[in-house]
């Protein structure tokens, strides 16, 4: 008898129990996905407040969001200079997540601040509350929809509004003030999302917008079938008596079907779609990234990811200034100026770009530091090799490094060359003339170009010096020169 046949035989899973569907799993990563996104909502810069001298806010539960920051404030000429902040646009991106806000602001000094706003998050049984008379109240949803938030919700059972002493403020900068003038500006342009969205303050409570428009749709879906179990008791509520034989309904037979919705793609799939936009003109320059706060608790090095988006953004103006296929050419794949680079290229090539200068900084020995320490090498191996890149690119740092073989022709020809121009005789070795004792040398590139090498006499020790030349005589005179 198999295994299969045997009494409380297995096969690995529980005889009769569901296999897990894949499709379930997809479900509930994206049901999660969209809830934490739900959860999460970033706002661009407000425009300047211009005339704004009186009330900051404009709606009643947007001035009692101020009433609580004013009546906490420890120093009234902080809240003054925090109004300024807010209207004259020194407050950046505002990020708001259940319980806290977030956003740079910028004050006296080039990089920005992080100030952030906490604020207590409800319970689950303080949010029943709140969905239980929202669902009580049509009246209360419908002006949630508009954007407006009832006076009888906010100040009902359970408080949505901040009291004195509820708004926590925290800030980067070396200000102790509670609340500093950075984080003042950051409630009181949080003021002006209240005014246009009171579902930000839900959303700081601790609920997203599209969770709490679920929950209230799926609570008044099924209020009439509870209504009508509870307001019809006795005789005429009992069930219908079933024929002999026939299955008695079962409770899921009798509770009423959830509501139906409609994809959007079917919804839209017979709406005509606007043409879009033309592109917008290429800038005559790249744009600047913009300066991010410099805090001891951020996971990266604020300064490196400011230089990586300037770089990036270089590059792309560069990919979208390349001129394109002529007409009737058809749709071709666009191809990248800039070739794929292995990471030690790549790291000496954003090294060479991050100060074009040739001076040593304090700022270029610090990158030197950490690319030597990233990359296994030494700092005067990265700062030999940048100097390499800048003077040839990738043909240049290939030189510094490899040595090779050329074929008969411009290289030989070259030597006789100096001799007729009564220029010092150089030995050849490999790709390379070299006069060791006078600390001077020539590295011939695959694309036909002398690369001019100095070092200290006797040293061996060369450093790549001056642009490199297509003439021999030209390369070395420039040399001698220096």
């Amino acid at each position: 008898m198999s295994r299969l046949d045997r009494p409380g035989g297995r096969t690995g899973r529980e005889r009769g129990s569901p296999r897990p569907a894949a499709g379930d799993d997809r479900g509930r990563v994206l049901a999660d996905r969209l809830a934490r996104a739900d959860r999460s909502r970033t706002f661009p810069p407000l425009p300047l407040r211009t005339g704004a001298r009186g009330l900051f806010a404009e709606s009643w539960w947007g001035n009692a969001w101020l009433d609580a920051l004013e009546t906490s404030a420890l120093d009234s000429a902080r809240l003054d200079r925090g109004r300024i902040y807010a209207r004259d646009g020194h407050v950046d991106t505002i990020n708001v997540t259940p319980g806290r806000i977030v956003a740079t602001v910028r004050g006296s000094r080039p990089r920005p601040y992080s100030a952030e706003i906490r604020l207590q998050t409800l319970s689950d049984q303080e949010w029943e509350s709140l969905l239980d008379a929202i669902t009580a109240e049509p009246a209360q949803l419908a002006a949630l929809l508009t954007k407006k938030l009832p006076g009888a919700l906010a100040e009902g059972e359970v408080r949505l509004l901040p009291g004195p002493g509820d708004l926590v403020p925290r800030c980067t900068c070396p200000d102790h003030g509670r609340p500093c003038k950075h984080a003042a500006a950051l409630c009181f342009q949080t003021a002006r999302l209240l005014d246009a969205d009171p579902f930000v303050l839900l959303l700081m409570r601790g609920r997203g917008e599209r969770e709490l428009l679920d929950e209230l749709s799926r609570r008044h879906a099924t209020l009439p079938a509870r209504e009508t179990h509870t307001d019809a008791p006795g005789p005429a509520a009992a069930p219908a008596a079933t024929a002999p034989g026939e299955p008695a309904p079962t409770a899921d037979a009798t509770r009423p079907a959830p509501p139906r919705g409609v994809l959007a793609r079917d919804a839209l799939a017979d709406r005509l779609r606007p043409p879009l936009p033309p592109p917008l003109p290429l800038p005559a320059h790249p744009g600047q990234p913009p300066a991010l706060p410099d805090a001891g608790h951020l996971p990266f090095d604020a300064a490196a990811l400011e230089f990586l988006a300037g770089d990036a953004a270089a590059r792309a103006h560069t990919y979208l200034s390349a001129p394109g296929p002529g007409p009737g050419a058809g749709r071709q794949p666009a191809r990248s100026p800039f070739p794929r680079l292995p990471p030690w290229e790549d790291a000496i090539r954003l090294a060479a770009t991050a100060h074009p200068t040739a001076g040593l900084t304090s700022a270029t020995r610090a990158l030197y530091r950490d690319l030597a320490a990233a990359t296994d090498r030494t700092p005067a191996d990265v700062a030999r090799a940048v100097a390499a890149w800048r003077q040839g690119g990738p043909e240049g740092l290939a030189l510094l490094e490899t040595p090779w073989n050329p074929p008969a022709g411009d290289f030989d020809r070259a030597r006789s060359a100096l001799t007729a121009a009564d220029l010092p005789v150089l030995r050849p070795r490999h790709n390379h003339l070299t006069d060791p004792e006078r600390g001077i040398q020539l590295r011939f590139g695959h694309d036909n170009r002398w690369y001019p090498y100095e070092s200290e006499p006797g040293a061996e020790d060369w450093w790549p010096t001056g642009p490199p030349d297509p003439d021999p005589v030209g390369a070395l005179t420039t040399l001698l020169a220096r």
